[in-house]
C-alpha cells in the first residue's frame, strides 16, 4: 500500500539527510522510497508532487550518491538502500578523504599568541569535542550539567587512557564518571571554562543559542590567569564556602 508523507517530518529528516550531501529534493525522495519501498518514477512523482523530469533526474543522483538502488524490469522502480548503510558508507568515505587532506594539506602551528572568538553553541561544541580530542596530560572543566552528557564518551576516553579530568558542575552527575575527580559548585548558570593541558583555553556563555560566544586562547598569561582562578575556586569548595 503506497503511503502518504507527513510534511513536517519529511521536512525535519530532509534537513538531516542534506547532511549527508543529498539536495532536498533527492533527501524528500529518498524518505518516499523508504516509506514505500518500491516504487516508479511516476508513483514518486505522483506521491512527492515533483515534477517527473526532477524525479527521474534525483533518482538517477540518488543512484550514483549510494542512497537508492535501480530495479530493472517491464518497468524500472527504484529502492531505497537502508539508512544505516547509506550513512556509514558516507561516513567511511568522508573518513577516508580526511585522511588524504590530513596527509596532503600543510599543517597548522597552533595560534598560541591570539584570541579567537567562537560565535554559536553548534561551534562551540565542535571546539570542545577538537579540543578534548587533543589533549595529552589534564583537562579542567567547568560547563552546564546539561552539556555535560554531550560529552562524556570523550572524557570515559581521556579517563581510560590515565589523563587527569577535573570536573566544577553544578551538582553530581547522573552517571559517575570513573576516576574523574568532581568538585560540586552547587552553581547552575551558562559559564564555560576548558583548559586543556595549562596551554589553551575556551571560556564563555553555553546556552544553547546561536547568539552563544566564546573565547579560545593560548596565551601563557591568560592561561595562567585562568588557572589560578580555578586553583582559588577549587579551595573555596574544599574549605565549604561556595
Amino acid at each position: 500500500m503506497v503511503k502518504q508523507l507527513d510534511s513536517t517530518v519529511l521536512g525535519i529528516l530532509a534537513e538531516k539527510l542534506m547532511k549527508f550531501g543529498l539536495t532536498r529534493q533527492e533527501a524528500s525522495i529518498y524518505i518516499c522510497l523508504v516509506r514505500n519501498r518500491e516504487l516508479s518514477g511516476y508513483e514518486v512523482s505522483k506521491l512527492t508532487g515533483i515534477s517527473r523530469s526532477n524525479v527521474y533526474s534525483a533518482l538517477a543522483g540518488l543512484v550514483e550518491e549510494g542512497a537508492a538502488y535501480l530495479l530493472e524490469g517491464e518497468t524500472n522502480k527504484y529502492t531505497a538502500v537502508a539508512i544505516e548503510d547509506f550513512c556509514q558508507n558516507r561516513i567511511r568515505e568522508l573518513e577516508q578523504l580526511k585522511n588524504e587532506l590530513v596527509a596532503q594539506v600543510p599543517q597548522m602551528e597552533p595560534n598560541t599568541e591570539g584570541y579567537i572568538t567562537i560565535s554559536s553553541h553548534k561551534h562551540i561544541m565542535d571546539k570542545i569535542y577538537n579540543m578534548l580530542e587533543h589533549v595529552e596530560y589534564r583537562v579542567y572543566l567547568v560547563m552546564p550539567m546539561q552539556y555535560l552528557e554531550h560529552i562524556r564518551v570523550c572524557l570515559e576516553r581521556l579517563l581510560a587512557e590515565g589523563k587527569k579530568v577535573v570536573l566544577l558542575i553544578g551538582e553530581p552527575p547522573e552517571q559517575k564518571l570513573e576516576n574523574a575527580i568532581v568538585y560540586i559548585t552547587g552553581k547552575n548558570d551558562s559559564h564555560l571554562r576548558l583548559i586543556v593541558d595549562s596551554a589553551y583555553v575556551l571560556t564563555g556563555e553555553m546556552t544553547g543559542s546561536d547568539t552563544d560566544s566564546c573565547l579560545y586562547c593560548g596565551q601563557k598569561n591568560f592561561v595562567n590567569v585562568f588557572k589560578e582562578s580555578l586553583r582559588n575556586e577549587i579551595k573555596l569548595i574544599e574549605m565549604g564556602i561556595n
